[in-house]
């Protein structure tokens, strides 16, 4: 099985348990004060229904999908709009990752490698917005 449809599985299994987006936000928002800074005034019910969507835009780019969402998040996280620095993206990725492990049953390594190639592809798109 390619890294894609292993990643959509684990994907599935993981947006299947109620608790998932609320554990990755927790896992999040602890990793630094920088981050919580960045969602002190938050609607974080809003926020997990973008996250959702998100995480599903960055593995349909790695199944070949355009850039062009990506583009424009990375437009609205650049330094010039929300100021998303792109260190808090590695902090993003590890928050996700142990939330996958938490909540996919089924994660090997093999799932959680795919997990980070897959992500690694578009967060790196989003990330060359920053300065744009």
């Amino acid at each position: 099985m390619n890294a894609t449809d292993r990643v959509m599985q684990s994907y599935g299994r993981c947006c299947a348990s109620p608790a998932f987006f609320d554990d990755f936000y927790r896992h999040f928002l602890a990793s630094s004060p920088a981050v919580r800074e960045k969602f002190v005034n938050t609607d974080m019910a809003a926020q997990k229904l973008l996250l959702r969507q998100g995480i599903l835009n960055l593995v349909m780019h790695a199944r070949g999908m355009p850039d062009t969402k990506l583009r424009a998040l990375g437009c609205t996280h650049a330094r010039t709009a929300m100021d998303i620095r792109p260190e808090l993206y590695d902090l993003w990725l590890e928050a996700l990752l142990k939330t996958i492990v938490e909540h996919d049953k089924q994660a090997d390594a093999a799932t959680l490698q795919g997990w980070r190639e897959v992500l690694v592809k578009g967060i790196s798109v989003i990330k060359a917005g920053y300065n744009a």
